[in-house]
C-alpha cells in the first residue's frame, strides 16, 4: 500500500478508556499508519469514569472509508445502538474496510449496524443478552474471528495478537 493505512477509533461519552487507549498504543506504532480518534464532531469526550477525556480530531464524515475500524466499548455504547448517524457511518465504513473490530461492548455497535447478523461474537458477559437481541450469537471466547474483516474481542489484552494477525495477513 503506497498510502498510509487509515485507522479510526470512534470515541463517545461513556467509553471505557482502556478499550480505546489499548489499541491506540499498539496501532500508532505500526509503520505507515494514520490513526485518528473520530466522533460525531471533533472535540473532547468523557470516559465512563468522567475523570479522563479523549479528543476526537475528526468527525465520522471526515473518514467515510477508513481501512481499519476499532470500536471501543463502555457504558456509552448502550445509547449509541439507537444512533442512526453512527450506525449508517459504521455500515458504510465497514463495507470498504479491510478490518473491522470491536473491544468489549463495542461489539454491540457492530451488531446494531447489522455487521454481526447471525455471526458468533463476544462482548462483556453482562451484555450477552443485548448482543443476542441485536442479531449476533454471543460466545464466551475472548476473540472471535467470524468473517474476513470483522472481529470482536472482549479485552484489550487481545489487541496485540489480533493486529499482529491482521498485519501478517496484509503482507
Amino acid at each position: 500500500m503506497d498510502r498510509p493505512l487509515v485507522i479510526v477509533i470512534p470515541i463517545f461519552n461513556g467509553l471505557t478508556a482502556l478499550d480505546a487507549i489499548g489499541p491506540y498504543e499498539v496501532l500508532h506504532r505500526l509503520p505507515n499508519v494514520s490513526l485518528h480518534f473520530v466522533s460525531h464532531q471533533p472535540g473532547l469526550y468523557s470516559t465512563d469514569k468522567s475523570i479522563l477525556s479523549l479528543q476526537a480530531t475528526g468527525s465520522f464524515l471526515d473518514f467515510p472509508h477508513p481501512d481499519v475500524i476499532v470500536f471501543p466499548g463502555g457504558f456509552g455504547t448502550r445509547s449509541l445502538i439507537h444512533d442512526r448517524s453512527i450506525l449508517d457511518w459504521l455500515r458504510q465504513a465497514h463495507s470498504t474496510s479491510i478490518f473491522t473490530t470491536s473491544v468489549c461492548t463495542g461489539s454491540l455497535l457492530l451488531a446494531a449496524a447489522g455487521i454481526l447478523n447471525g455471526l458468533e461474537a463476544t462482548t462483556h458477559w453482562n451484555a450477552f443478552n443485548e448482543l443476542e437481541r441485536l442479531g449476533a450469537k454471543p460466545v464466551s471466547q475472548r476473540i472471535v474471528k467470524q468473517v474476513e474483516s470483522a472481529f470482536s474481542s472482549t479485552t484489550c489484552a487481545c489487541t496485540k495478537p489480533l493486529f499482529h494477525d491482521f498485519m501478517r495477513n496484509q503482507a
